[in-house]
């Protein structure tokens, strides 16, 4: 007889209830759920920022510095370790846009550039003196102010020709050259035939007078300076310039010139990606543990004022079961809610940011499904203890409260 008039309590009655506690105080239950609404929508709004950041990472990363490939001599004893041809030979390969030799002259005691107004006197100033062949000048992606850069064939006739670079053309009083101006390198005159506004890369260009390395050599004492080869690549054929290039310039003996190649991209790109998500997923689980200690305490206070109903309904026949249930359930609904409210907080979050930063918004639309999952996970288990708390009180000491 017992087994039969024992207490049943179906578990669509119990979803009943639970909603209909969730919604007789609504403002409660947003207390409740505000720390897990702030979880979850820190955890949505993070993951979020994550994938639209390594997007950015991906967009915006340096092609500048992945496309540069750098050659130097290994072992320099003075002499030239470069062919003379090494625009042609390294344009030669696939994957390179603009390459050349280039090399600053160190003699500044002897060469000090003069324009055509100042040729007794000179500036007063030394301005660094630079040979580069119209490949390494290219390969530098300058901007012009005005003129022209001299070509391959300034280049294999040596002839007298110079680019000034914007800020030695600023201290030579050269800004134009409709008016066909000449510098003097000692007593040579160097026709200019255009002045460099900005270079992407070498920006020791700027301050220089530029002038071809065939006219350096046959004007200058050259033989110990320091030459360079600069190379600009196609993206992602930087690594393959950087074991090509030595063999295409000394195929007799690579090994004497050492090649500066950036990191691989995909490898580097790779490694900031995974930085970048591992910040922004150890933020969103302290968010979430945050929420769960909230919703703990706000479930644990509601517990404390509920206790009559609890007693009067253990009095009526309700078990244990039913109300760790009742409680458990209500708090998983309260999560549930939270959920759908802190993932639609995040989703504004992370496209208000994007706006505001002018990126692309990059979010997981499984994120969003799984935001309630996530609620509910963070409800039930922090409602457990509260429920069980509840379940264990005698009915006649919650009556008396």
């Amino acid at each position: 007889m017992r087994n039969r008039d024992r207490s049943r309590l179906r578990l669509r009655d119990t979803i009943s209830e639970a909603a209909a506690a969730v919604a007789q105080r609504p403002i409660r239950t947003l207390l409740t759920a505000l720390g897990t609404i702030l979880g979850v929508g820190a955890f949505v709004t993070t993951t979020g920022l994550a994938e639209t950041a390594r997007a950015q990472v991906s967009s915006r990363f340096d092609a500048l510095k992945a496309t540069e490939v750098r050659i130097q001599d290994a072992a320099p004893d003075g002499t030239n370790p470069f062919p003379d041809d090494v625009d042609q030979r390294l344009e030669a390969l696939n994957g390179v846009n603009h390459a050349g030799l280039y090399y600053t002259i160190s003699d500044q005691g002897t060469i000090q550039p003069r324009n055509t107004a100042t040729r007794p006197t000179g500036t007063g100033q030394q301005i660094p003196l630079i040979a580069a062949t119209p490949g390494a000048i290219n390969a530098s992606l300058p901007t012009l102010l005005t003129g022209r850069v001299y070509d391959d064939w300034h280049e294999s006739r040596g002839e007298h020709v110079a680019l000034l670079g914007r800020v030695a053309a600023r201290q030579l009083g050269i800004t134009r050259i409709d008016n066909q101006p000449v510098v003097f390198l000692g007593d040579t005159p160097y026709s200019i035939l255009g002045i460099v506004d900005d270079v992407r890369r070498n920006p020791d260009l700027l301050l220089a007078v530029i002038i071809p390395t065939v006219t350096a050599s046959d004007q200058f004492d050259v033989r110990n300076v320091e030459r360079q080869v600069i190379i600009d690549t196609a993206p992602g054929a930087a690594q393959l310039i950087g074991h090509q290039a030595p063999v295409a310039l000394r195929p007799q003996a690579p090994e004497r010139l050492q090649a500066l190649v950036p990191p691989d991209p995909q490898t580097l790109r790779n490694q900031v990606e995974g930085d970048v998500q591992s910040l922004f997923l150890a933020l969103s689980g302290l968010a979430l543990l945050i929420g769960a200690v909230a919703i703990t305490n706000a479930t644990l206070l509601n517990i404390i004022e509920r206790r009559p109903e609890i007693g009067l309904r253990r009095a009526l026949g309700a078990t244990r079961a039913h109300i760790t249930r009742q409680i458990t359930l209500e708090a998983a609904l309260t999560g549930t809610l939270a959920g759908i409210l802190g993932a639609t907080i995040g989703l504004l979050a992370v496209i208000a940011t994007s706006i505001a930063r002018q990126w692309t918004p990059t979010i997981e639309p499984n994120l969003l499904l799984a935001a309630p999952l996530i609620g509910i996970a963070t409800g039930t288990l922090a409602g457990i203890i509260p429920a069980l708390k509840a379940s264990h009180t005698p009915p006649a000491e919650t009556l008396r409260t």
